[in-house]
């Protein structure tokens, strides 16, 4: 999967400043301004949707595969943390943050080598980024171009392709997400992403579930991958249509909490 951990690396740099604003990242290839300039727009009207500043002050709790997992952020700063309670009774938690990652287990700091900080903190943050979608789509390492409209299942979709910066963006650049915008409720019914670990692969995931909690919006999904190698990720829409997908698992968030801040970011 893609080093999602290419967001938080940024975001240290970019803390104080309000993540909602337009992304200051090069526009190249088929990333032209016109198509750049319609992607910001769905997008920002999906995460308004969702829960726009709420997200930059918030408290939010769940529960995912029997593990704890938490965020605070205020405004830029931010707090990512994962509990898990191994088969020998140990307790381990993972804390990501604007200072760095750290491991803690039976709450003594470990010390890490870079390999493994890269590889914890990418799977502490890769579960907050999906649970918390769309926020982070409108983060400074984002590129987004709008592709097409589209029908998926009866309903009209706007289809927005999102890769990353270069600079900064590590051996994982090149890696493609895909979000399928409905029209009408400006929220993501779908989404697809291509991954390099494991042997790499891709998958597609349908929301289901939707629900708000304290104002935010959360999703389960239900999630497929290709019966055959030969389908590219910008089709994935069209193999799920056409019954080329296999579902391998589900997506599911549990015990949900929420708190908001009173404050606004400037």
């Amino acid at each position: 999967m893609k080093q999602i951990y290419i967001f938080l690396l940024l975001t240290v740099l970019v803390s104080c400043k309000d993540e909602s604003k337009e992304p200051a990242v090069e526009v190249k290839d088929d990333f032209t301004e016109e198509k750049v300039a319609k992607a910001q727009e769905v997008l920002s009207k999906v995460i308004e949707r969702a829960g726009g500043e709420k997200y930059q002050t918030s408290a939010i709790e769940f529960r995912f595969r029997g593990n704890k997992y938490s965020s605070v952020r205020n405004c830029g700063m931010y707090e990512l943390q994962k509990v898990q309670v191994t088969e020998d009774g140990d307790t381990i938690k993972d804390v990501l943050s604007n200072m760095g990652f750290e491991r803690f287990v039976n709450r003594e700091k470990l010390n890490l080598p870079d390999s493994l900080v890269a590889k914890y903190s990418n799977a502490v943050n890769s579960v907050h980024y999906f649970a918390q979608l769309p926020f982070g789509l409108n983060d400074p390492a984002v590129k987004k171009t709008y592709l097409d409209t589209l029908s998926l299942e009866q309903n009209k979709y706007h289809k927005i392709k999102v890769q990353f910066a270069e600079e900064g963006g590590g051996d994982d650049h090149d890696d493609v997400y895909m979000y399928w915008v409905n029209m009408d409720k400006n929220t993501i019914d779908y989404l697809a992403y291509s991954f390099e670990v494991n042997g790499g692969g891709m998958r597609f995931r349908k929301a289901i579930n939707p629900k708000k909690v304290n104002g935010i919006r959360f999703a389960d999904y239900e999630n497929y991958a290709p019966k055959e190698d030969n389908i590219n990720v910008e089709d994935l829409d069209k193999a799920f249509m056409n019954d080329q997908l296999k579902k391998v698992s589900e997506i599911i968030n549990e015990d949900i909490k929420v708190v908001v801040g009173k404050d606004k970011c400037n």
